[in-house]
């Protein structure tokens, strides 16, 4: 193996704080894989809590790989060596478990390049047992884990607090079992989804379960967020947000938007208690200075304003990601301005009031300029604002109302940065519409891309017409791999593993003969079954109701 990467990984480690080494003597040992690179891996708290809990119990040692970068690939590459963990600089193949978190599906395309570069074979059904189980979790997992069934041993459906704990139990008790042995037991554990035990009849997603496998496996969580504190567990220089210490406020969202997955796959929504929050803010200031607050619904937390205070008066600093327009709290908004916020974005999805009532919004036209006013009150001349575009029925008398409303957000900053002679700027962050397993808009197909790249052009010439708007427009291709990856079965696990041999996941469509287009952009029936029933989450009526609603169906 190349001396350059294990001197690199070994810089990694020494530049951070907060890992964790431990002798392999008689210990289950886990290399635990994200399919990414370092900077991104290590800026999701996900990620760093299932290596914490892991290394927190005495008889298993976690260790982390990642995607290699460019550099590190060429070395691999040069070298013939095998993708090494970065605590021992082990080979992957030595651990007993390679466990990744997957955090979206686009990093399914990431899983076979991986398994490769540690000599193991993609498909759970070439693997004997000489080499290492390998598993799976996190949120793309908790939504649609069929395109990566077939690569899989098992998968972990439900929050890592809750999961893992029986689990690895079961993985040091049963060390000496075979792996088929094992895997049957492990279906019977908590929010575990072993693939290999339901038999899937070709180009449908009906399920038979084998061996005594439950019928559906349920998507298990935490109750207790008091039980489970959740921040920045490494400090790694490089990485995103490193500037932050992260704390974790809540899980889940009380809006129930209808094409976000976060207010479903984490009903109901739950709170850390003040007092805990206070605590960690307390350390991680000690740390960073700077905290970032994490969680779907910031805004919604019942004591953010108390805990905007405490930090305040603690004179530390802090981020978020964006702001409810509805729930713009006096206290935080006090907190980002000292904190040197000159940028605030807000979320108005829906270009029209008829799209965001479709989509469960919630809010008004005379709430969004109301929320604006607030901010550039505050000497925010900087809006960022959140745009999807496509989605179901939007026409173009839609995306003339959305033009309309910024043209009147413009003209707000505008006037404000005059006054204060300062400059104003509003920057668009459009993205298309995906529908996401669990959500009640999961049965819409995406909008054809031809029609999405008119829609994209008109927007380009709007802006450009303007001063002070920017636009950025997220890539239609990586949408589009997004929804195939969110919506397909067990058939997508040869077309990821093609893709790592040809080089693309187009041409590995064209090879197999995959309608990507079908899967894509087609409106499912209610009465056909999904790729992700397999998975119980008890809401079916309930998305139902709310597509009938949306779309003026009646349901069923």
């Amino acid at each position: 193996m190349s001396w350059k990467i294990k001197e690199k990984y070994r810089k990694l480690l020494a530049a951070e704080e907060g890992h964790v080494i431990k002798d392999w003597g008689g210990k289950l040992t886990v290399c635990l894989a994200y399919p990414n690179h370092y900077p991104t891996a290590m800026g999701n708290l996900g990620f760093q809590t299932v290596y914490s809990l892991c290394n927190g119990l005495p008889d298993v040692v976690c260790e982390r790989a990642f995607l290699p970068d460019a550099a590190e690939l060429r070395e691999y590459e040069k070298s013939g060596g095998r993708l090494l963990s970065l605590e021992s600089q082990c080979p992957l193949y030595e651990f007993d478990v390679i466990a990744f978190s997957v955090s979206f599906e686009n990093d399914y395309l990431n899983i076979p390049k991986i398994l490769h570069l540690a000599a193991v074979p993609p498909f759970s059904s070439e693997r004997g047992g000489r080499f290492p189980l390998v598993i799976a979790g996190g949120a793309a997992l908790f939504l649609n884990p069929e395109p990566v069934a077939d690569l899989l041993d098992l998968v972990c459906l439900g929050e890592g607090e809750v999961v893992l704990p029986p689990l690895l139990e079961l993985l040091l008790a049963e060390q000496d079992a075979g792996r088929e042995a094992l895997l049957e037991k492990a279906a019977h554990l908590p929010g575990i989804y072993v693939p290999s035990l339901y038999e899937v009849m070709p180009g449908t997603a009906s399920f038979t379960p084998l061996h005594g496998a439950p019928p559906k496996v349920k998507r298990v969580f935490e109750p207790e967020l008091a039980r489970s504190p959740v921040t920045t567990v490494i400090s790694a220089p490089g990485a995103e947000f490193s500037d932050m210490f992260l704390i974790e406020l809540s899980r889940g969202c009380p809006r129930g938007c209808r094409f976000c997955a976060a207010g479903f796959i984490y009903h109901p929504y739950r709170q850390r208690p003040l007092e805990l929050l206070k605590e960690q803010a307390a350390r991680g200031l000690e740390e960073k200075g700077r905290l970032g607050l994490v969680g779907a619904a910031v805004s919604d937390f019942r004591e953010i304003g108390e805990l905007s205070r405490f930090i305040s008066g603690m004179g530390g600093k802090a981020s978020v990601s964006s702001l409810r327009i509805d729930a713009l709290d006096r206290d935080l908004l006090d907190l980002l301005c000292a904190s040197g916020h000159k940028t605030i974005a807000l979320a108005p999805e829906g270009g029209s009031q008829r799209l965001r009532d479709l989509i469960r919004k919630g809010i008004t036209e005379e709430q969004i300029l109301a929320a604006c006013d607030t901010l550039i009150g505050r000497d925010i001349l900087n809006l960022k604002l959140y745009f999807i575009l496509g989605l179901p029925t939007e026409t173009d008398d839609d995306l003339a109302e959305m033009t309309g409303l910024i043209e009147k957000i413009r003209e707000r900053v505008i006037a404000a940065a005059r006054k204060n002679r300062r400059l104003g700027s509003v920057l668009l962050s459009v993205n298309p519409f995906v529908p996401k397993p669990f959500t009640p808009l999961q049965w819409c197909g995406m909008e054809d891309l031809s029609s999405l790249e008119r829609k994209y052009a008109f927007l380009r010439r709007f802006a450009g017409g303007l001063s002070n708007v920017e636009i950025r427009l997220e890539s239609l291709r990586e949408a589009y791999l997004q929804a195939l990856l969110s919506r397909g079965g067990r058939g997508l696990a040869p077309l990821l593993v093609k893709a790592r041999e040809t080089g693309g996941w187009k041409r590995a469509a064209r090879e197999l003969s995959i309608d990507t287009e079908w899967l894509v952009h087609r409106t499912i029936p209610l009465h056909e079954p999904l790729p992700w029933d397999i998975i119980d989450s008890g809401d079916r009526e309930r998305l139902v109701a709310e597509y009938g609603k949306a779309l003026g169906t009646g349901g069923e």
